[in-house]
């Protein structure tokens, strides 16, 4: 059988690498690719037996690549700090990778947890969001992109049917500083993308994604919490673009005369 190697980005996840990093204690190689951490990351990942790598954040995409390179077996697992593998998902990887035929790439569906329940719509299940089980080499990832970063698969590509679990947020504080964090990046990459905006825009395109969530993905049939997740990317969306706008007419210089 094929060994397994995973990794996990990480940036000062102590309230959640360790249960991370036991949902995968099977594997035959665990990577923490830690970005400067100034809390109890890398002391509980290295307690826990995995191979911390220091990793500078030069956006998600090098950050993936920089993880995969570190890897030394054939077969990757990326599980994220806030997601946990569990064992229907463990069994099925292990079938896959004991395959000749199996394919190059493999696309998992997670389930989320937030407010106290699983979300069962909000385009949050069954959340294919990247390859997640691949063979190295088969999946590289965009070095230039911030965040949503954009990736090439080479090779075949399929879906396992056994769901990972994801909790991505503790508290509402956590949405906020994720929609922060993200909407700075987001920020970034349109940018450098020459994309133009304006504060219409930035309304337009944040009411595009709160309907989008809440209403075309069904995100009312998940009550308070898909509601707060639509108001999640409604947020995010609208200061992506109007940081964009601030970017590009300079409203963070300092005054240099009076109104």
């Amino acid at each position: 059988m094929s060994a397994i190697s995973v990794y996990i980005l990480t940036f000062n996840e102590e309230d959640k690498i360790r249960a991370a990093i036991e949902s995968v204690s099977w594997a035959d190689e665990i990577i923490v690719a830690d970005s400067f951490s100034t809390d109890k990351t890398v002391e509980i990942a290295e307690e826990l037996g995995a191979k911390v790598v220091p990793t500078p954040f030069e956006g998600f995409g090098k950050l993936r690549n920089d993880a995969v390179a570190a890897c030394a077996h054939e077969w990757i697992f990326s599980l994220d700090a806030d997601e946990r593998c569990t064992p229907e998902a463990h069994d099925e990887m292990l079938g896959i990778v004991s395959q000749t035929d199996a394919a190059d790439a493999y696309y998992m569906p997670r389930r989320n947890y937030f407010m106290g329940r699983w979300i069962k719509h909000s385009g949050w299940y069954p959340d294919y969001r990247q390859p997640q089980l691949f063979r190295k080499g088969a999946v590289v990832y965009s070095d230039l992109d911030e965040v949503h970063e954009g990736y090439e698969i080479k090779g075949e590509t399929g879906f396992l049917k056994q769901a990972i679990w994801q909790i991505p947020f503790k508290n509402f504080a956590q949405v906020v500083a994720k929609s922060n964090r993200y909407s700075t990046l987001g920020a970034k990459k349109l940018g450098r993308n020459n994309r133009r905006a304006s504060m219409m825009l930035a309304l337009l395109h944040a009411f595009g994604a709160f309907t989008r969530i809440y209403i075309l993905r069904l995100g009312f049939l998940d009550g308070w919490a898909g509601f707060v997740l639509a108001l999640g990317n409604f947020e995010g969306t609208f200061y992506r673009y109007a940081k964009l706008v601030e970017q590009q007419q300079g409203w963070d210089q300092a005054v240099s005369k009076g109104p």
